[in-house]
Order: C-alpha cells, then structure tokens, then sequence
C-alpha cells in the first residue's frame, strides 16, 4: 500500500509573470530590475523589488524608489500566450485543473501516486517542465488543503517548491504573519495587532466567540477555521467565475468627475461585452475604490432583475458613484473598478430597467448587439472617442 505524508494538492503560482515574461524573450533584461508598464506599475521583476518596487504603485515613486530599472511597455498578448502554454503543461500534469488567475492554478495530483510518483515528486516535475518548455520560473506550495497549499507557495517565492506535510501544519503555519491568512488585509491586520495578534499562532489561540466579537460572524468564522488549516473545498475543474470585474489604475493625479464618468463607462462597456459573450447575467453591481493613503472601500447595489445590458450596468455604477463622491473628494482616487456577482445562465429573464428616458435602454442594447456582432471598435459612446480604454488584461475563460 502506498503511503505519503504529503497532502495531494499543489498550487502553481508563476513568478512575478509579466516580467519573467519580458526577462525571458529580451535577454539583455534578465537579472535586471524590470517594471513592466509607465504610468502605473503592472509588474515588477524580482531585482526591482529588491528596491520596493511594487504593483499597482505609480511609476514615479517606482523610478525614485530604482532608478536603474528598465521600464518596459505592456505585451499582452505575449502573456496570454505564455499562460496559455503553462496551462497546457498544468493539464498534461493531472485533469484536475482549477485556474485561480491567468499566472496560478491549484492541481489535484492526489490519484496519480503508481503512475506518477508523490506529491513532492511531481510537483518538481511540473516546475522542470514549465521552465523547459515555457522557459519561466514557476513557485509550488504543497499542502492537504487548498489554503495551505497556497500559502506553502507564498513563503517559498521566488521559484522554490515548499511541501508541508501532515504532521507539520500547524507548526509551519502559527509562526508566520496574521496577513497570511486569506481576507486578512490592512485593515483587519491592523485590528488584530491592535489587540496583540500578530501571527497566525496568535489568532489561533483566540476563540471563535472571540474573533466574532472583533471581526463580525463571517469574517471571525472564516478567519478560526483557517488558522487551524480547515478548508475542506476540493480542486473544481470547469468552475465558473462567481464574479466578471474589470479595473483602472488611475496614478496620482487627480481626476475631474467628468474624466471619471467617461472611465466608469469604459469599464462598464468592457464588462457587458464580458457578461454577453459569457451567455451569463448579474444581479449585482460593485464599485472597488483604492484611495491616495493606499485604503480600500465597496459601494454596491442589487438590481430587481438580472441584466446583460451596458446601460444598467452603467446607470448602477454611475449612481454608486455619485453617492461616494464626498469620500473620492476628501481621499483623492487612485485605483477605479466594477465587478459584477450575483451570475446566472442568459436564460434568466433579462428586462431593462427605467432610466433616462423610455428610447435610451433601447438605443443602448442595439449598440451592445452592434458591438457584440462586429467588434467593440464598430461603434462607440461619443464621449469615449480619443479616450484610452486601458489595457485589456489577459484573463480566464468567464
């Protein structure tokens, strides 16, 4: 009988992605420090954050922060295609392929211990063949549970292999930082800190009743239940996405509520095209604001009937957004985005709701069936003509 200590999932995690991506096709940038994108950083290889450089931060802190770093404009396509290659190296490894993001994915390799060796073993396996046949470096955490497994390939970056085996869960994960823990941002870490917790150890030690008390029913449950490693969720393959969202990062400078309307309906556009060509609905609509001091809010609505149609989404994103203008006032906006939840199969009932005027839902959904038919560039909102869209980042199927 076959036996491991090894727990039978693995998560893959590429490394620092857009920029492994450019080192590996211009050599002259390897072992150098890289930041991928100008006026925002989009990605920063591991030399530039030596300096601190960071992702989502603007690019002229980025340029004081490493002034020798190589600034290099944005391939998508290039990293649509790498990621399209690692994902078939993933399913060439096991059929059991959840992707998370376009860099990372978590593989059950649980039944494959006569044909293909231990966890361990294969998971060094898939590192060699991302790198032989990709040519990127590739992190792997190893664990029993979907959380650990990915917290295993967050300590061991960059391009390492971290295995945790059963008997030593709980010894590997109470020393490290409380922000380890999955829904543990800023603002929750510093809550817990407030009150002592500093590492995951500390949090564990609380009881249940205890972080309830501190962090409200879903969050204080969450949080107990990951601090002692129980996450009984299995590798999904051909989950759907439970939410289609789309973000700008908007730098420094501060922006007219005109300039943010006619970002807001850039953003809204590319998500109904999303939402369509998925054959999907929402019912929901949120709006994600990152400020000037780095803090986070959400402002969401849902709407009475699920839609496809850009004009709800817009008319619903536009209306959460004049309710947080105070706050964009006060705090100054660096980061805009929309995500829309609450999905369903296109067979749901769609209505348009009631807004300006009895024509504009119906001119709206002719441009969304011109769109969706021959392109987003065949016709355009006036107000976007000459209006950069952003980038279009590569993304999973939705």
């Amino acid at each position: 009988m076959f036996v491991t200590v090894e727990g039978p999932i693995l998560h893959a995690d590429l490394d620092s992605f857009y920029a492994s991506v450019e080192q590996r096709d211009d050599p002259a940038l390897r072992s150098r420090p890289v930041v991928v994108g100008g006026g925002v950083v989009l990605a920063a290889s591991y030399e530039a954050k030596a300096y601190g450089v960071r992702t989502a931060m603007g690019g002229g802190l980025a340029r004081r922060l490493c002034p020798h770093a190589i600034v290099v404009p944005p391939r998508m396509s290039a990293y649509a295609k790498a990621s399209k290659a690692v994902f078939g190296v993933f399913e060439r490894t096991t059929p059991l392929v959840e992707g998370i993001s376009i860099d990372e994915a978590f593989l059950d390799v649980g039944g494959l211990a006569r044909i293909a060796g231990t966890p361990s073993q294969i998971a060094a396996k898939l590192r060699r063949d991302v790198a032989e046949q990709v040519g990127l470096p590739i992190t792997v955490g190893v664990a029993r549970t979907k959380f650990l497994a990915k917290v295993a390939s967050g300590v061991a970056k960059p391009d390492g292999l971290l295995v945790v085996p059963h008997d030593g869960e709980l010894d590997f994960l109470h020393p490290l930082p409380v922000e380890r823990l999955w829904g543990v941002g800023r603002v929750t870490a510093d809550k817990l800190r407030s009150r002592g917790v500093r590492t995951v150890g500390d949090l564990a030690r609380l009881g249940e009743a205890t972080l309830v008390s501190m962090l409200g029913p879903a969050a204080g449950r969450h949080l107990h239940a990951l601090a002692h490693n129980q996450d009984p969720r299995p590798v999904r393959t051909g989950a759907r996405r439970r939410s289609i969202g789309s973000q700008r990062a908007l730098g420094r400078r501060r922006r007219t509520p005109a300039e943010l309307d006619v970002i807001l309906a850039s953003i809204a556009d590319r998500l109904g095209r999303r939402l369509r060509g998925a054959h999907r609905v929402c019912r929901t609509v949120t709006l994600r604001f990152r400020f000037a001091d780095f803090t986070r809010a959400t402002r969401s609505q849902t709407l009475r009937y699920p839609t496809a149609h850009t004009a709800d989404i817009l008319a619903t994103a536009r209306g959460l957004l004049a309710a947080a203008r105070p706050m964009i006032d006060e705090q100054g906006l660096t980061l805009l985005g929309v995500s829309l939840s609450n999905l369903d199969d296109d067979g749901a009932v769609q209505l348009t709701l009631p807004f300006d005027g009895p024509d504009l839902g119906a001119l709206d959904s002719t441009l969304d069936q011109v769109r969706d038919k021959y392109g987003a560039g065949a016709v355009t909102r006036a107000m976007l003509l000459g209006h950069d869209p952003g980038l279009e980042v590569p993304l999973l199927p939705d």
